[in-house]
């Protein structure tokens, strides 16, 4: 038999009626993500999506890698799979963690029996299991209370299954269960950040940026464009829409006080995420907004941005500290990218002081200075599309 990866489900497994759509789902996320690897087999039974080499051209080690990234799976590890014998899963053990067992200085197994039709209990398992590997590794002292190494035996109803240690999953959910949200994607550490964690809950993702030339360069947009590429194996398919936005904040600019510049910008931002979101039939809008940040993202900004809403404003970094962002988006290798030193428009036409507490009613006033509903429409009408994806095996090579 062949190596083969286990991945054991979260949270999917304490849904009821519906538990069922949700193993599909993640099931067919999971054979997505692993086609680019090769040709496998991808299934599920007692709460653990297996992936089966179909070949010998399969890559096992890229394979095992994308499972690691997909929401919904909690652990992720590789498994030789064996005939429900003892003397065959002792075997399986002595040749399949040959080098763990050479490297450890001490192990101990752990043996988990889901088929009760076996003959030896799970204490049996492990004792015969982990006797026959310490006298073929000597030098690895077994140590049931603080191991170096654990070994795993599986007995499962199709077969036994020998692995080292899992490596977490991604947790979550499925994405595509919990519909499709618009984020908005500024090129900083936030906003890629915001769209990671609520992926995670199972959310599929429409990209929005913004974009403003001559004032923003095309590498600052090619720096969203590569943020999406990287969100990619953790959120799944998506498409980046890049709106023109110069001519509104040129409009701004002319027609509003400086004080409101951010605060307008923002909810004309939302405003043209609205009508995507409308023309699509999504159910949400996301954003990088954590309180007190900056001058746009106190209580009274944030009420003044979400007064242009139509639709739930999710802000999933709303209450951590840039610290803690941060390590998320080194976890998601976003956060070099983030960092290059392009300039966005929401850098564009900064006020020298910024109202910290506005206050609606001029905010309102100022905005209604101008009928940017014209240049709203414009701005969607000139949007381009960019699509993301990964690619099989086949469109690599």
């Amino acid at each position: 038999m062949h190596e083969m990866i286990l991945c054991k489900l979260g949270e999917v497994v304490l849904k009821g009626l519906n538990r069922r759509s949700f193993e599909d789902k993640l099931m067919s996320n999971v054979n997505r993500r692993v086609s680019k690897c090769g040709n496998f087999r991808v299934y599920s039974k007692q709460s653990t999506i297996y992936v089966e080499p179909k070949d010998d051209e399969c890559d096992i080690e890229a394979a095992f890698e994308s499972c690691k990234k997909v929401f919904g799976i909690i652990a992720v590890s590789k498994a030789l799979p064996c005939e429900k014998d003892i003397q065959k899963i002792i075997s399986a053990a002595k040749e399949y963690l040959a080098c763990e067992m050479r490297a450890a200085k001490s192990f101990k197994v752990e043996s988990k029996r889901a088929d009760k039709t076996f003959p030896l209990t799970s204490i049996q398992i492990s004792q015969q299991v982990g006797g026959a590997l310490h006298q073929a590794f000597p030098t690895c002292e077994v140590n049931v209370h603080d191991p170096e190494l654990v070994v795993h035996i599986e007995i499962r109803d199709d077969a036994a299954y020998v692995h080292g240690p899992a490596e977490e999953g991604a947790g979550g959910l499925p994405i595509g269960m919990g519909g499709v949200a618009v984020s908005l994607l500024s090129g900083g550490i936030d906003s890629p950040v915001s769209s990671y964690m609520i992926a995670k809950r199972g959310v599929k993702l429409e990209m929005v940026h913004f974009f403003s030339p001559p004032y923003t360069s095309d590498a600052a947009k090619e720096k969203v464009l590569s943020l999406a590429k990287l969100l990619v194996p953790w959120c799944g398919r998506m498409t980046v829409q890049v709106v023109p936005f110069t001519e509104i904040q040129e409009e701004i600019r002319r027609n509003c006080p400086e004080e409101f510049f951010t605060i307008i910008m923002r909810r004309l931002m939302v405003k043209i995420a609205n009508i995507i979101a409308q023309r699509n039939e999504y159910g949400a809008l996301v954003t990088g907004e954590s309180v007190g940040q900056v001058a746009s993202q106190t209580l009274k900004a944030i009420q003044c941005t979400d007064a242009a809403a139509e639709y739930p404003v999710f802000r999933p970094v709303i209450g951590m500290d840039k610290k803690e962002i941060i390590d998320i988006a080194r976890k998601i290798d976003t956060f070099e990218t983030s960092t290059l030193p392009y300039e966005d428009c929401c850098t564009v036409f900064t006020p020298k002081h910024p109202k910290t507490r506005p206050v609606f009613d001029e905010v309102i006033k100022a905005e209604q200075s101008f009928d940017f509903a014209p240049l709203i429409e414009k701005a969607v009408e000139g949007t381009t599309v960019k699509l993301f994806r990964i690619e099989s095996k086949e469109e690599q090579e």
